[in-house]
């Protein structure tokens, strides 16, 4: 069974890429506003990617992918799932 993503440990210092299953790209000012809506501060907010900060870090780009840095594997996958059935379908 699919959660509708894949997700990968990067790195030595705790953050996953998460990678939405069949979404090639996104509108980025769409799925960032309802990230921002859902409580996070926004940072960078460019057309190549969006930074966010809150209960993780977080790094939006067009492809979809959303980069998340924690140690936190459990908060991980709960970014995940909004990320895939929330802010994706924004």
């Amino acid at each position: 069974m699919s959660d509708g993503f894949a997700m990968e440990l990067c790195g030595a210092q705790g953050s996953y890429q998460i990678v939405p299953d069949d979404v090639e790209t996104i509108d980025l000012d769409a799925v960032g506003g309802a990230i921002e809506a859902a409580g996070f501060e926004v940072g960078v907010r460019s057309r190549l990617c969006w930074t966010f900060s809150g209960r993780c870090e977080m790094t939006l780009y067009p492809s979809g992918k959303l980069m998340i840095r924690t140690e936190d594997k459990a908060l991980a996958e709960e970014v995940a799932h909004l990320h895939v059935n929330q802010w994706v379908q924004s």
